[in-house]
């Protein structure tokens, strides 16, 4: 069993930048691959990013590319998102996920997570 907490979130303007965390316990993330969703009001939860157990292969969405970088230290059984000039439509409940490795190829795919933090608010205002 893994557990996720995720922190970082906060209100911020347009064009301003925050830096998600997802610490993990239970379990060590080395072997998981780990990902961020978000959840604006009344929409599906989407991808954001994701990036593979050594940390070597990140992907994300074409929505957030070149603005967010995913990144994580295994050694502290942690993930990051740093997310930078940010836009009002980045405006959602922010979620870190993990995922056994060997699912990394459906890395956009809710449903391969097995594991999901309680999230952490992001709003940009403009």
């Amino acid at each position: 069993q893994v557990q996720l907490v995720e922190s970082g979130g906060g209100s911020v303007q347009a064009g301003g930048s925050l830096r998600l965390s997802c610490a993990a316990s239970g379990r060590t993330l080395s072997s998981y691959a780990m990902g961020w969703f978000r959840q604006a009001p009344g929409k599906e939860r989407e991808f954001v990013a994701a990036i593979n157990w050594t940390g070597l292969r990140t992907y994300y969405a074409d929505s957030v590319k070149g603005r967010f970088t995913i990144s994580r230290d295994n050694a502290k059984n942690t993930v990051f998102l740093q997310t930078n000039s940010l836009k009002p439509e980045d405006t959602a409940v922010y979620y870190c996920a993990a995922a056994p490795q060997y699912k990394i190829a459906a890395y956009q795919s809710k449903g391969e997570y097995e594991y999901w933090g309680q999230g952490t608010q992001v709003t940009v205002s403009s």
